[in-house]
């Protein structure tokens, strides 16, 4: 990074700091919170914190519509308080923010989309195919939704899936450098004393509970066995494991404490959740 560079964000992000935080009106955001159950099921000090977190968040981003969709206050309100979600209680608004400061682009599709991948198997050949989307964080890269999706994550939370939390789980993994399912920790992470010995406490506990489920997705699937109450999409990469678990940590954290109870502790450590 340059001087000149350095100096341009720092004072990007002092004028920010400095410039008055918008205002979401009453109204809007007891809409919003009616409508999502998990947020509304929050304390009262709790929701004036998103609330604010969700001002300065509308402040940060902008936000673009796909395949000729407008996107309205009330849609923005909504994506900014779910994506805050996972931020509430870590302390100040303006540094818990900085989690999300390499992105400023949200773009919002009305459903899924196709997105052209090709995979190149054992003997070479190289394959085409389509595959819906109905959200992708990018590294150092926008964030897309499907607005069916946010909008059907009030009704969605009992199966423990919300997209939102799910890509805003991976920009916090991509922190690290590397979206492998281990967020850079905090220093004095669960009474570690390098970032070393917080990592290795992580993995002996995450790769286990990881392996297990995807036994589980396995025998499912293969066998006929019972489901997981996680969605089976978490069995596909580490990185997704970990998304996975945190959306159903943030909206249905009752029941992810009995299918996960390892992991949990680990969850309200990172989070800071008292």
């Amino acid at each position: 990074m340059t001087v000149l560079s350095f100096w341009t964000r720092l004072w990007r992000r002092l004028r920010i700091r400095m410039a008055p935080v918008p205002h979401i009106p009453p109204p809007l955001w007891l809409q919003t919170l009616q409508h999502y159950p998990f947020l509304n099921a929050l304390a009262l000090h709790e929701q004036g914190k998103l609330r604010t977190l969700s001002a300065l968040f509308l402040q940060h981003k902008q936000f673009h519509g796909g395949h000729g969709l407008v996107v309205t206050d009330a849609m923005a309100v909504a994506i900014a308080a779910q994506a805050c979600l996972p931020l509430l209680h870590w302390g100040n608004p303006h540094q818990a923010l900085g989690w999300y400061d390499d992105f400023v682009g949200i773009v919002v599709h009305p459903g899924a989309v196709l997105a052209r991948r090709q995979v190149t198997d054992e003997a070479g050949v190289v394959h085409q195919y389509a595959e819906p989307l109905v959200g992708e964080a990018m590294e150092r890269g926008p964030i897309m939704l499907s607005w069916h999706e946010v909008q059907g994550a009030g009704h969605s939370a009992a199966q423990g899936t919300n997209v939102v939390v799910h890509e805003f789980a991976h920009k916090l993994d991509m922190r690290s450098g590397t979206a492998d399912g281990c967020p850079p920790l905090p220093a004095g992470f669960m009474g570690t004393r390098s970032a070393r010995a917080a990592h290795a406490l992580w993995w002996a506990v995450w790769e286990p509970a990881y392996a297990d489920f995807c036994e589980r997705v396995a025998m499912a699937q293969r066998f006929g066995g019972a489901p997981p109450w996680l969605d089976a999409y978490g069995a596909t990469a580490p990185a997704e494991f970990f998304a996975v678990v945190c959306e159903a940590y943030f909206v249905q954290r009752a029941q992810c404490a009995l299918e996960l109870p390892t992991l949990v502790p680990l969850l309200d450590a990172f989070f800071q959740r008292p």
